[in-house]
């Protein structure tokens, strides 16, 4: 008789799990509010790039147009009562204001994000400081100490120093945001491994922590470039922010100055408004998509 061959048995291939960023990459290819989101902010940031193109910028000086034009063929948005183009404003002062609270919220979010990090893992009285740092913090009403900080500056004109001057105070939530994370993953299997393995604190945090708590850090990005705009707008409507720049929040303190909405001068305000309303509802649907992202539960939810 032939000797009789048995079929080689194949294993299967183990099937490998998608890690989180590819998941979360495929949510966000299908999440409407970030499509939305990222849409909008593209538009201010096509207005940052393509305006100067298309826009005589030169318009945004004083006594470059007559005074209070309301919105016609040759001003589009009007003019305001010191004789500048509010189409050039838009153009000059989207880029201004999106450069303060870019600078302001990374700021910001680095020093949180790098405090968090070590008070989550390395816990013990480390913990206790930074924590205790930031929950004192959170209880001082922010605008009014960066009013008071802002009026105590000898020639408060720079850009930066309002960026900086905002992100002095934007630091707790990250903070407290990312520690809450850190403390719930420090315990989890990968990052005993990783311990077993012999790797330090820094290559723990650098290679186990950060990536998965990307979509975290990427929420409290867009969280804080929205706060740190919301607070350089409220320096800048009370008179704060540079005199000599067309901010968005310079353009509403002048429409104030000049009794816009009492002499029915309603485009003076609602061109500067508007921009900042869609740069606020941008923001928001990002944050929420960001939020859905890093969330599980969030996402089951939506969907």
């Amino acid at each position: 008789m032939g000797e009789v061959t048995t079929p080689a048995i194949t294993r299967p291939e183990p099937r490998t799990q998608p890690s989180r960023i590819r998941l979360s990459w495929a949510y966000a290819k299908h999440s409407p509010k970030l499509v939305v989101g990222l849409l909008l902010l593209g538009l201010l940031f096509a207005i940052w790039f393509i305006g100067p193109l298309v826009v005589d910028t030169s318009n945004a000086a004083p006594m470059s147009s007559r005074p209070d034009l309301a919105p016609n063929r040759d001003e589009l948005l009007g003019t305001d009562t010191q004789g500048r183009s509010l189409l050039s404003l838009l153009v000059e002062g989207i880029p201004l204001t999106l450069q303060i609270g870019f600078l302001a919220g990374g700021i910001g979010l680095a020093i949180g994000t790098i405090l968090g990090l070590i008070a989550g893992y390395v816990g013990g009285v480390v913990d206790v400081i930074i924590r205790s740092a930031a929950d004192i913090m959170l209880t001082v009403p922010g605008l009014l100490v960066l009013i008071v900080i802002a009026s105590s500056i000898d020639g408060f004109v720079e850009i930066q120093i309002i960026a900086l001057v905002v992100a002095s105070l934007a630091w707790m939530w990250p903070t407290r945001t990312i520690r809450a994370q850190v403390l719930s993953m420090r315990s989890r299997p990968y990052v005993e491994m990783a311990k077993l393995n012999g790797l330090n604190t820094l290559q723990i945090i650098m290679r186990e922590l950060i990536p998965n708590l990307l979509p975290f850090i990427a929420a409290s990005f867009v969280g804080a470039v929205g706060a740190a705009v919301l607070a350089t707008i409220g320096i800048e409507a009370l008179g704060l922010g540079p005199q000599d720049e067309p901010t968005l929040g310079m353009t509403i303190y002048w429409s104030i100055y000049n009794a816009a909405l009492l002499k029915g001068l309603w485009w003076q305000w609602a061109v500067p408004v508007a921009a900042i309303m869609v740069l606020f509802v941008s923001l928001f649907l990002i944050a929420s998509a960001f939020d859905e992202i890093a969330n599980p539960r969030l996402r089951k939810a939506a969907s």
